[in-house]
């Protein structure tokens, strides 16, 4: 944080706030910004067959009503403090996709825009993948597919996935070895 600071909550909304922040410029001018300040998030690789040859990943395609399309997607979900994120990961995964998982295991942490946001985003492998009813909150539409990991990596390099958290965990999991296009 800058030093003589003033922070002024704009809007308290549902999942994250709106603040003003007011600081002394390098030149010494007053600059005034608007900060979304957001109790942080995850992200879920969900892995079928994660050993084998065959790995495919459970994505979805989410209908983002922000954008008025939809976008294929690796599983996410906003943290609900004091809850862990893993163990956000873990009811994410079940609401949006009808997948519990037997493993869960952190890959990175990352933040989504830090121009706007203080989001920081936790990024989770899970394994050990058992069916269960999906539980999709009011506001979401979303289809389960389920891909290769090829298939994935072809979505991402054609930009038919643009989601950034999906695109930067992919290549984080290929980077550590989990995964193989």
């Amino acid at each position: 944080m800058h030093r003589n600071s003033e922070r002024t909550l704009i809007h308290k909304g549902v999942k994250f706030d709106f603040e003003q922040v007011t600081f002394t410029g390098a030149d010494g001018r007053v600059v005034r910004r608007e900060v979304v300040r957001h109790p942080g998030a995850v992200v879920i690789l969900p892995l079928l067959d994660p050993a084998g040859r065959d790995q495919r990943i459970v994505m979805i395609r989410n209908q983002r009503f922000t954008l008025e399309r939809e976008l294929w997607e690796l599983p996410a979900g906003t943290m609900e403090p004091p809850e862990p994120p893993a163990d956000t990961a873990r009811r994410e995964l079940e609401e949006e996709t009808g997948y519990s998982a037997g493993r869960v295991g952190a890959i990175g942490t990352f933040l989504t825009t830090p121009g706007m946001t203080d989001e920081l985003m936790h990024a989770f492998v899970a394994t050990d993948l058992t069916k269960v009813p999906q539980r999709l909150e009011e506001d979401e539409r979303i289809k389960v597919e389920v891909v290769t990991v090829s298939r994935a990596f072809q979505l991402l390099d054609s930009g038919e996935l643009q989601d950034a958290k999906s695109m930067l965990t992919l290549l984080l999991a290929q980077r550590l070895g989990l995964i193989k296009p």
